[in-house]
Order: C-alpha cells, then structure tokens, then sequence
C-alpha cells in the first residue's frame, strides 16, 4: 500500500490530467489505484446515482482506475454559490451553505475525517493517487492547510509537482512554489514535471537542469501538448473541447484516458515514480 500526491504551481496546471493518467497507468500495470482530492472547489459536479455528489476530475479518475465514483474519493466538494460562498458538501451530501470565512475556521474540524477516510481507502488498495487544489505555495492559506502539503502529510506522502509552460514562466513558478515552502514540506517534494510542452526538448535542457541543480530536485518529465477530448473541470480551459459541450460516449473517454496514459508513459520517468513508493 503507498500513495503518491500530484500538486502544481496554479490551477489548470495540469494536476488532474497527470492523476488520471497514472490511475490509467497503475491499473495498466496490474495495481489496485484509487484516486483521492481531500478538497476540490468546482461550479461542476458528478452526480451519482442516489444524488450524492463529487467533483468530476475524480469521477474520471475514477473510470481511469477501472472504479465506479465513489464519493470517498472527494470527501469535500465546494460548490461556489456566489464571490464568497459556497455549498459545502461532505462525502457527497449537502452540509450546508458557508461563506469564504466561515469555511476557514470550519475546515479544520474536518481533518479527522479526511484522514479516517484517506485510511480507510488505503488500507484497501496498492496505490492511491492524490491531487492537490490551486498552489501549495498558497501562503496566506497554509495554516489550516488540508488539500495540499497538509494532505501529504496526512497521508505521509510523495510529492510530485507540476507546472504549465504553454502559460509561461514555468521555471519561475516551479521554483517560487518549492522555495515558498517550509523545508519539512520541501523535503516531500521528490520530483518535478513539466506540461503542456510545444517544441524540441532538446532545446528545453538547458533550463531543466538549472533548475534541478537550483533545488537538487529532479525533473521527472516534460509532457507534450496534446488535445484531449476530456471534460475540464476548471474554466481555465486551453481550447474549445465537444466534451464540454455533450454528452461523451464512454468508449470516447476510455480512448482518450488511454491515449493520455500513453503520452504520459513516453514522457514521465515511470521507473523514478515507482521508486517513490519503496520507503
């Protein structure tokens, strides 16, 4: 049993696309995966069939791992309901509706059972794979913190993080999220990934290994561009996609996890990931 928690530079980065792939890849390789996010916030939701709801990057993991949604695999959905508020769903029901404030000093109460579940979980498969919200270098949000370096110290695990060069500025905000960190929550992080890269690694090299050589820590993989008719939960979405717009088939969305999986097994170091979980 071992776990694995992809965090990233900013939202839309590329956190829930990376977790997917590795649901895919895990399960490829003959593993038990089940995908976890403590904490997701989404104007979005998968509904299940007894009305509970989850958010919907998990429910695809979910299907990537080969599982029916499940809402321990999000055991709190916030659903803004305007620029302060929200509905606060707990293991897919309703709790009640909070403001940005109120929420704050709520949180914490629910620390036990975010890790009674992320135990429960865990105790029943090989692998779980656990994905992060916005930026651990949050630091106005790190004291009560329980979606990002918070959860993997719950969860006593690896840390990979991911950055989106098609944006820009990748190198900066690889390195600002690490060194915003403390050095406890620094040592976590074991590896680094670089998305949504256009053109020639080779010509990329050179500001990868500065980088390592700048926090001594690895750089794990440089993933290629690639259209991905998969329904985006975030808004800050790249290009138009049908998938938002209808219904997609589900023999569509088990080609596309698989070409994803596939795109991330020839650009990721799976072997290094893999050691992560000899501790």
């Amino acid at each position: 049993m071992a776990s694995i928690m992809i965090q990233g530079t900013a939202s839309s980065s590329g956190k829930s696309t990376l977790c997917t792939a590795l649901c895919r890849i895990f399960k490829e390789d003959g593993y038990s995966v089940f995908p976890f996010k403590s904490q997701n916030m989404s104007s979005k939701s998968y509904v299940m069939e007894e009305g509970l709801e989850m958010g919907t990057a998990q429910a695809l993991q979910a299907i990537a791992a080969g599982l029916k949604p499940d809402p321990k695999m999000n055991p709190i959905l916030l659903k803004p309901t305007g620029e302060k508020n929200s509905q606060v769903f707990i293991k897919g029901k309703l709790y009640k509706g909070m403001d940005a404030v109120e929420y704050s000093q709520f949180k914490n109460t629910l620390k036990p059972m975010i890790q009674e579940t992320f135990n429960e979980v865990e105790s029943l498969h090989d692998i779980v794979v656990i994905e992060g919200a916005g930026s651990p270098a949050e630091i106005n949000l790190k004291q009560n913190d329980i979606v990002n370096m918070g959860m993997a110290e719950m969860a006593d695990a690896p840390v990979l993080i991911v950055g989106d060069i098609d944006r820009g500025g990748v190198f900066a905000s690889l390195y600002g999220t690490v060194m915003l960190l403390d050095e406890d929550e620094r040592r976590r992080v074991k590896g680094l990934v670089v998305n949504k890269f256009r053109g020639d690694v080779s010509l990329l090299k050179p500001g990868l290994d500065m980088l390592e050589k700048l926090l001594n820590i690895p750089v794990a993989g440089v993933i290629p561009y690639t259209h991905l008719e998969l329904e985006d939960e975030d808004t800050l979405v790249d290009y138009d996609k049908e998938c938002n717009n209808t219904v997609q088939e589900e023999e569509k969305k088990e080609e596309e996890i698989d070409k994803l999986a596939e795109v991330v097994r020839q650009n990721v170091d799976l072997k290094f990931i893999y050691s992560l979980f000899k501790r």
